[in-house]
């Protein structure tokens, strides 16, 4: 469908003609100083506020300044909205904007042949186009790029031109280009440019000239569009309709992280300590969690990760809820403290955002290699309580059900969360406070000896959930030993008696097993009744594959094949049904950024022989990659 229109300003309707899209996606590359994941994410706002489903895929370089114009140094943020909910932030763009040569060559590849490439020629100079790699200039090469639709602007020049009257220096100037591009592409998508004119004023409050002139260079961009020959279409994306009503907010997952700790001090009645060492890709957590301390949060930025999750630990001991945040190389480095939680057995919350390693490995790059980590990474026999939330809306509700498990069974829990989650955003329908779980729990402040002697007896167990009782230090008549020696069952004085040890290693295994997990719900549309499983194979995943998994289950469906998804939030202990839906399915595929830890804990628990699928690119997996291997399984291609 079209429409014509006649000339507007910003925010009328637009000359141009329009055709209507049901979904797009749009990916800003430059050098990593060119500011397009600020770009990125005032397009994502701007598609948030319209009422498009929309997910996004940051990615940026590992180094704090990559050499400028070369391959290494290119950030990009791909975008992709749409008028229905979509799963994922798309396998290859529709629109490439390209800031410079580099840009350009880490990310043509990406784009599909008809697809739309956007290129700053500013930058297309023979030095960085010697940086780049580039023997010649492409956009000179009648043939390098005859396969995509290019249009060719100097936005460099065309900023430094819309602020020539602001009396800023050249450099300055050009640091706005970003924002020209950013107003170019609302124009060509009929964004909302109101808010991101506030954003820009309110973020440079402090620089007033500064936030006038990144205005003017967006409406530069906006009115090129607008009145340039080259751009004879715009496109409009319909908000969505088939989101559940409601109030939604644009939501990053470790933002949701952050919020999801505050709700979990509100709901329990307990003061929240974050005690935390910077570490990317968990740093937000901190940085969004210092916002708080309205709502009772302390945080505190230890001198290294040991000290972090020691102060968190000592925070539970004193009758707060104890959380500590960290990636990969991290947890490694609180191992033994998780271990003396585990010991004492006091709630803690671990949350553990994924990076690609060995040792600091990919530190910008997303990676599900933590799992055998947490579930086995401390000496001695130490089991812990796993969860992993699935998207970046997810967080939240999953740091609620963490809490909820640490707090029933005074035990640490680790929560695996990832970059690729972390760093992505979507919709997140803001929930009725009052409808989220009660996590109030009761100090223990009289004597409790079965013996009548009137002392406290620190290890003696609820027999519902095995969990000792929590006595805030310097309760009267409540004194009791801590530390990390083993415990006499029941009085928890220090004990080296070897039935003793043995009975007290199987009580917390036992412990961790009981805890109340919900059974695990199978997507499956061939099925008659609930979890019959009568799809042709079974998918399951964990972690941030759930879109991409989901995405390719429903483009496999689309071919007329039934395939099943079961995605697991609780990792450790397993859904109690996990092991009767494996053995109703012929075959069970397991994607996973890994080398198969999942399917390796599946195979040894449930001896289900499963097709592990994985990737350790440091990328996100592809729906249209997953198809492929769903489809070679149905066929038996692949086994």
């Amino acid at each position: 469908m079209t429409d014509t229109h006649t000339p507007r300003a910003p925010g009328a309707a637009p000359a141009t003609r329009t055709e209507r899209l049901d979904r797009v996606v749009i990916r800003f590359a430059g050098d990593s100083g060119d500011g397009m994941q600020l770009a990125g994410d005032r397009f994502t706002s701007a598609a948030a506020a319209f009422g498009n489903d929309l997910a996004t895929l940051p990615n940026f370089p590992a180094e704090i300044r990559a050499p400028q114009g070369t391959i290494p140094g290119v950030s990009s943020f791909q975008v992709h909205f749409a008028d229905y909910d979509i799963l994922t932030a798309g396998d290859r763009p529709d629109v490439l904007v390209a800031m410079n040569p580099a840009a350009l060559k880490a990310n043509l590849a990406d784009l599909p042949p008809g697809g739309t490439l956007i290129v700053n020629t500013d930058e297309f100079t023979a030095r960085n186009l010697t940086r780049a790699g580039y023997a010649s200039n492409p956009l000179q090469d009648d043939d390098a790029l005859t396969a995509f639709q290019v249009h060719q602007v100097a936005m460099t020049t065309l900023t430094r031109g819309a602020l020539e009257a602001t009396g800023l220096s050249k450099k300055d100037a050009e640091r706005a280009k970003n924002m020209f591009a950013l107003g170019l592409l609302s124009w060509m998508y009929h964004r909302p440019t109101q808010e991101t004119e506030r954003f820009l004023r309110e973020k440079f409050a402090r620089r007033p000239g500064i936030g006038e002139a990144n205005v003017l260079a967006f409406r530069a961009g906006w009115n090129y569009g607008e009145t340039t020959e080259s751009f004879a279409v715009s496109f409009e994306v319909a908000p969505a309709t088939t989101l559940p009503p409601g109030e939604y907010r644009q939501i990053t997952g470790n933002t949701a992280l952050a919020y999801g700790i505050i709700a979990a001090g509100i709901r329990s009645g307990l003061p929240v300590v974050l005690g935390s060492y910077p570490i990317t890709p968990a740093s937000d957590i901190l940085h969004e969690l210092s916002r708080h301390k309205n709502f009772g949060v302390t945080t505190l930025q230890a001198e290294d990760e040991i000290a972090a999750v020691g102060a968190a630990l000592g925070a539970s001991y004193g009758g707060a809820l104890g959380v500590t945040t960290t990636s990969g190389p991290g947890l490694a480095l609180k191992s033994e403290t998780i271990g003396l939680a585990v010991m004492t057995e006091l709630p803690l919350l671990v949350i553990d955002v994924q990076r690609g390693g060995p040792s600091t490995g990919l530190p910008t790059k997303t990676e599900q290699a933590d799992l055998l980590q947490a579930m086995f990474g401390r000496n001695g026999e130490s089991p812990v309580p796993v969860l992993a939330p699935s998207t970046p809306a997810d967080c939240f509700d999953t740091v609620l059900d963490a809490t909820r498990i640490a707090l029933a069974y005074r035990t640490p829990v680790v929560l695996l969360s990832d970059g690729h989650i972390a760093n992505g955003s979507e919709p997140w329908l803001v929930p009725d406070t009052a409808r989220l779980p009660d996590l109030r729990v009761e100090f223990t402040t009289e004597p409790n000896a079965p013996d009548g002697s009137g002392d406290f007896w620190g290890y003696l167990r609820d027999p519902g959930t095995l969990a000792r009782p929590w006595a805030v230090p310097g309760t009267p008549g409540l004194e009791h030993r801590i530390g990390g020696l083993e415990k006499a069952d029941g009085t928890g004085d220090i004990s080296y008696d070897p039935g003793n040890h043995e009975r007290m290693v199987r009580l917390r295994q036992a412990k961790v097993d009981g805890i109340t997990v919900p059974d695990a719900h199978v997507d499956d549309p061939a099925s008659s009744g609930r979890d019959s499983g009568t799809a042709e194979i079974l998918v399951v995943g964990w972690g941030s594959s759930y879109g991409a998994i989901g995405a390719a289950v429903r483009r496999v469906r689309g071919t007329g094949r039934a395939v099943a998804h079961l995605h697991l939030r609780h990792l450790n202990p397993f859904p109690p049904n996990l092991g009767q839906i494996l053995s109703r399915y012929q075959r069970v595929v397991v994607p996973e950024l890994n080398l198969g830890q999942l399917a390796m804990l599946l195979r040894s628990r449930y001896l289900t022989d499963v097709v592990s699928y994985t990737k350790v690119a440091g990328l996100p997996f592809g729906a249209e990659e997953l198809q492929g291997v769903l489809t070679e399984v149905i066929e038996g291609v692949r086994t």
